[in-house]
């Protein structure tokens, strides 16, 4: 029978995530076939799986962590909001549609819990043990009824809860005391124990209050985790972006635009694993300033981003740029270059159709009634246009694979596309290429494209020679520096908790 533990916060980000990823890694070595487990996330940052579905950002890495396949059952509710209280529901890897958040909670949630059900069940005939991440906080006591993420789960599982509070946020004491004061009975006999997350300084100075909060709650702290900056792993919340560090003595400095409503902004995850790179996140009120390369990331509303790169005087910096430096666009920062962006029946937002950036001479509309979610496959073909037939013209023949999230075809005119389809949808209907490229700009709807280290290397590569400066080679290191931080967080969490603890609470009796 499969076993389980839930991983519950005292708020979100403090530190779910990470730590069901460090049990997926540990309880695989150990030797135990692991799959993470969200019942219900709330992210921008999603990821295609094999069944070309759906999930978010976090439940891959932890399949990674736990060495298995990422699938729509390790995530069977996500929920893309898009504004004014909206939306998008993806039920086990396929979108629904929009909902607004009082009807999702009150009409919906019977079918979600469903489908929650039935993933969990698939999980537990295909593996030994199951670790699974809450959502936010258990003691939302307005939304109890309505819960699909927290103890609800704990109960469907049969699962022991350990709670992790987060003591950067502050009041760390007063945020346990008070998760175990607002559960009543039936809950509160799930959680049996606790994690301090991203400590800082002298422990001894904290173990009166490790002490007393043990009193109160009658629960052991497992112990108080450190807060590692060494550790890089892909991030879920786009508020990670605020507290981005720009490093300006790289040799290459790429400009991100932070559009307001940036999404799957983890495509520029791998420049930042390189040595030679600093990015720059750029707001759409700042000045660009000096960079060698600009990239329009994803956004979940392509039709109200470039509105605010017009109204901002953004869209004209950008416009000046591209007479100097290579610009990139990724799936709607891919529409955004273009002349115009159709939405005559306002799928995206109110404001219909829009003028785009004009850089590129194609146009997307919105006219499919379902949304385009792909593993994709690709070669670099061996007409390319522009910058791009000098950048990858030393890997032209070589497959690159990414992960397709749009709605939405886009058109090209008087252009060449940057990559001839194997597997996917790309930019048409017959879905035979993707992407364009045309003097200083390419731009492409696969996300994860800069993930191949080869065509991320040559683009870099690209700017060093203009620089003046040597080519660098070797092995992909955002590859090895991922591997190693999953290695490192799992060796932090066995050094820094009870894990004779953690292990009763899943294979033992209740304690």
């Amino acid at each position: 029978m499969v076993k389980s533990i839930m991983v519950q916060g005292t708020s979100s980000n403090a530190g779910k995530s990470m730590l069901v990823a460090a049990l997926c890694r540990i309880y695989r070595k150990k030797g135990y076939n692991v799959a993470p487990f969200k019942s219900q996330n709330m992210s921008l940052n999603s990821y295609t799986t094999y069944e070309n579905g759906e999930i978010g950002i976090a439940q891959m890495l932890q399949a990674q962590a736990a060495m298995v396949e990422p699938s729509i059952h390790m995530n069977p509710i996500l929920l893309k909001p898009k504004g004014d209280f909206t939306s998008n529901v993806i039920i086990q890897g396929k979108s629904i549609g929009d909902m607004n958040f009082y009807d999702y909670q009150h009409k919906f949630h019977n079918t979600a819990l469903e489908a929650i059900k039935d993933s969990y069940e698939k999980l537990s005939k295909e593996y030994d043990l199951i670790i699974i991440e809450g959502a936010g906080s258990p003691a939302e006591i307005n939304m109890r009824d309505q819960d699909l993420a927290n103890m609800e789960i704990a109960h469907l599982a049969d699962a022991n809860v350990i709670l992790i509070a987060d003591i950067e946020m502050g009041g760390v004491f007063a945020a346990i005391a008070g998760t175990y004061v607002l559960l009543d009975d039936y809950d509160r006999s799930r959680l049996k124990a606790t994690v301090i997350n991203k400590f800082r300084g002298n422990l001894d100075i904290l173990k009166p209050g490790l002490d007393r909060i043990e009193e109160i709650t009658g629960q052991p702290i497992l112990g108080v985790l450190p807060y590692d900056e060494t550790l890089r792993l892909p991030e879920e919340d786009s508020a990670s972006l605020t507290t981005h560090q720009f490093d300006e003595n790289k040799d290459i400095t790429i400009g991100v635009i932070r559009l307001p409503k940036i999404s799957n902004f983890t495509d520029i995850d791998p420049f930042e694993a390189e040595d030679d790179v600093g990015l720059k996140m750029i707001g759409i009120n700042d000045e660009i300033g000096d960079v060698d390369a600009i990239i329009i990331p994803g956004t979940r509303n392509s039709t109200q981003d470039v509105t605010a790169l017009h109204e901002s005087g953004m869209a004209e910096k950008i416009i000046e740029k591209s007479k100097e430096i290579p610009v990139i666009g990724i799936c709607g920062g891919f529409q955004i270059l273009g002349e115009k962006i159709i939405d005559e029946n306002k799928k995206e937002s109110s404001k219909g159709s829009v003028k785009g950036l004009g850089l590129l001479s194609i146009i997307s509309e919105f006219k499919r009634s379902d949304k385009i979610v792909t593993q994709s496959q690709a070669i670099i073909p061996d007409n390319l246009d522009g910058i791009a037939d000098e950048i990858f013209k030393n890997i032209k023949g070589e497959t690159v694979t990414g992960y397709e999230i749009h709605e939405g075809t886009t058109e090209i005119n008087n252009c060449q596309p940057l990559l001839k389809i194997i597997k996917g949808q790309g930019n048409n209907e017959k879905g035979d290429f993707d992407g364009v490229c045309y003097e200083n700009i390419f731009a492409t709807y696969f996300h994860g494209i800069f993930h191949n280290y080869n065509f991320r290397r040559e683009f870099l590569n690209y700017i060093r020679t203009k620089k003046g400066l040597a080519p660098y080679d070797g092995e992909d290191p955002y590859e090895a520096k991922k591997s190693y931080s999953l290695d490192k967080l799992a060796e932090i969490v066995e050094e820094n908790l009870d894990m004779d603890v953690i292990d009763d609470l899943i294979f033992g009796k209740r304690i």
